[in-house]
């Protein structure tokens, strides 16, 4: 069978599964719009279970558009801290300032478009499961499903042009009686079943639609490139004097980071400072950059002269700046 030919099937088999196999997500037992808004900002680029923290945090200081949006920069930010991709933060901010002010409401996927960091998926996303719009949603979990579903050989040059492709397919699927239940159903499916690295094809519900289990192919389905994997190196500084740490506040017109504090490299200061003994050595990923970190205790006499954006931060500070997360750690 194919889900293409027999869609009806194939949606009621994906409901059935879905109606017990869902998890009891907080957006899910207790949904509003807001909820759905502010995990589909948070899911962007974030596994669900180290997201949930953060979202539980994020509603008790933030339970609606209306505290949002007066809130100020900093503390949204703060709030924010551990969970990466700032501009997420911020744009989800200017978006319930942009949201109170819109009359009528969007209501449609590319009504929501028009609103700050919201694309084709997120706008899918928000209208079908709070608003029931028929659109369909077509992230990395969605894409695999339906290329395995239809056994999709093809090569392709990046995830966009995956999207794209698999496009029809989510429509043609797509139950347009309760598509945000369905879409729901998909990405839960891709995220606890459908998995990129062996999938567990012996308890899917949808396996007997699916040609790529039928052929043994579903371990190279989607065949997608990856950017090949850059490798950058820093060095950084840790100096630390009369209870304060020298850190580099990123400026406000970053792309990444805008406004956020961390330690400094050696490349920020105007002289190049004294290295002293290494700390530690820390790795990690982002996107397709595989950073190394060496982190080297310095002397306070090292310092000839600094920059305004090399600010000396008391210990006790600490906890009311927001640091990236990986120099908080």
């Amino acid at each position: 069978m194919s889900p293409l030919s027999q869609p009806e099937a194939f949606r009621q088999a994906l409901a059935d599964w879905y109606r017990t196999a869902q998890r009891p997500l907080p957006w899910r037992t207790d949904p509003s719009l807001y909820k759905t808004v502010v995990s589909e900002f948070m899911a962007q680029q974030t596994q669900i279970k180290t997201m949930l923290p953060y979202f539980n945090r994020w509603l008790q200081r933030f339970p609606d558009f209306d505290t949002l949006a007066a809130a100020p920069r900093e503390e949204v930010l703060k709030h924010w801290e551990g969970l990466g991709y700032y501009s997420r933060a911020r744009n989800l901010h200017r978006l319930a300032r942009e949201y109170l002010a819109l009359d009528p409401k969007p209501r449609t996927a590319e009504e929501w478009q028009a609103l700050p960091g919201i694309g084709p998926y997120t706008s899918a996303a928000i209208s079908s499961i709070a608003q029931n719009f028929p659109a369909a949603v077509v992230d990395g979990n969605v894409v695999r499903i339906l290329a395995r579903l239809t056994n999709d050989t093809r090569r392709f040059k990046h995830n966009s042009e995956a999207v794209k492709a698999v496009t029809p397919a989510a429509m043609t699927v797509l139950n347009s009686a309760a598509p945000g239940h369905h879409n729901q159903a998909m990405m839960e499916l891709g995220a606890t079943v459908c998995l990129k690295h062996k999938p567990l094809c012996t308890v899917c519900p949808v396996v007997h639609f699916c040609h790529s289990a039928a052929r043994g192919t579903s371990a190279s389905i989607p065949d997608i490139q990856r950017k090949a994997t850059q490798a950058v190196a820093i060095d950084r500084l840790w100096i630390l004097a009369s209870g304060k740490l020298l850190l580099y506040r990123i400026p406000d017109d970053a792309r990444q980071l805008a406004g956020q504090y961390e330690l400094p490299a050696s490349t920020q200061f105007p002289i190049t400072p004294t290295f002293g003994k290494v700390l530690a050595t820390k790795t990690r990923g982002i996107t397709n950059k595989r950073i190394k970190e060496t982190i080297y205790q310095a002397p306070a006499s090292a310092l000839h002269s600094q920059s305004s954006n090399l600010q000396w931060i008391t210990l006790e500070q600490l906890d009311r700046i927001t640091l990236s997360g990986p120099h908080r750690r």
